[in-house]
């Protein structure tokens, strides 16, 4: 039903034995947004339009129907994970009317829901936008949505922090937004140890640093099969044998698809260890080296001159 529609229906049903001619003065007294009768909770960092989506399958309809049954106009053409739906202000509040959030709280779960600078503009609207190489979003766990969306979905689309990488509870992950299917876990326990590691990690001052950091060093020893590599070559073979999908992709190979899963629990291993560090660089990078080694179950860590974490201890930290 559009907007229109529900005009002429309210004005109907005010004046039954008057005039059935639509006003001025009737328009202005039907509030521009009404709550929904369904509560459709977002999941955190979910993509605007793969909520929106969301929201409107519950009720049935199309994303451009819902947005047009709450007097939002929809610019342009796109479609998920390669483009946004980007909402002026205005239209932001509708939709956070609509779906029964306050505005404040629908912003911090949606991080592109509305722009600053849309904040005056009159018309509520709503136009895709494509994103970035570096911006996509990836499959968001297909329980977690399915439980937030009455049942009508399990796809959704999310730009998923790093603690956030894999979901605990369902053991699912989507490490890279060209995958179109999430990863089973189940067969690498360690990846949900490693997430609640991730998580006390998070409590520590210097906690992003760090995870940049060890994230940056893990990849480079990944790319360049250094250290750990038959345990991840070990943890990649399970990851492929539990989601056939892996090897199907014909974008890229199973070797990168799953990289951040197959080095994340190093990586929060590694930064919880260079977090813990001294600011300083050591004169001696003996011993640091030999806490790292022990945090990541190595009996010692060899390096050569240009090894990523060597530089990390003698020269970067300051």
């Amino acid at each position: 039903m559009r907007r229109t529609d529900v005009t002429a229906c309210t004005a109907v049903a005010a004046a039954p034995a008057q005039r059935a001619v639509l006003t001025t003065e009737v328009w202005l007294r039907i509030p521009s947004a009404a709550p929904g009768v369904l509560r459709v909770r977002p999941l955190p960092g979910e993509a605007t339009a793969s909520y929106v989506q969301r929201l409107a399958g519950t009720y049935q309809l199309t994303l451009s129907q819902l947005l047009d049954g709450v007097g939002i106009t929809l610019h342009s053409h796109g479609t998920l994970p390669a483009a946004e739906l980007h909402l002026n202000h205005n239209a932001a509040r509708r939709l956070a009317a609509l779906a029964r959030f306050p505005l404040p709280h629908l912003k911090h779960a949606l991080p592109h829901l509305a722009l600053p600078s849309d904040a005056h503009d009159t018309e509520a609207a709503a136009h895709w936008k494509r994103l970035e190489a570096a911006q996509p979003p990836v499959r968001a766990c297909t329980l977690c949505t399915r439980h937030r969306s009455h049942d009508t979905t399990d796809t959704a689309w999310a730009h998923t922090a790093p603690q956030r990488l894999v979901c605990p509870r369902d053991q699912q992950a989507a490490p890279d937004p060209r995958l179109t299917s999430t990863v089973r876990t189940w067969a690498v326990p360690e990846l949900v140890a490693a997430h609640h590691a991730h998580q006390r990690l998070l409590r520590r001052p210097r906690a992003l640093t760090a995870w940049t950091t060890a994230r940056a060093i893990t990849t480079r020893w990944y790319d360049h099969q250094q250290h750990l590599t038959h345990r991840w070559h070990t943890r990649l073979a399970r990851l492929c044998a539990t989601n056939p999908h892996l090897t199907t992709t014909g974008s890229a190979s199973p070797t990168l698809l799953a990289r951040d899963l197959v080095t994340y629990p190093e990586t929060v291993a590694l930064a919880g260890a260079l977090a813990a560090l001294p600011n300083q660089p050591h004169r001696d990078t003996g011993k640091a080296l030999n806490v790292i080694a022990h945090r990541l179950g190595l009996p010692r860590l060899p390096l050569n001159a240009s090894d990523p974490i060597r530089v990390f201890l003698t020269h970067t930290r300051h």
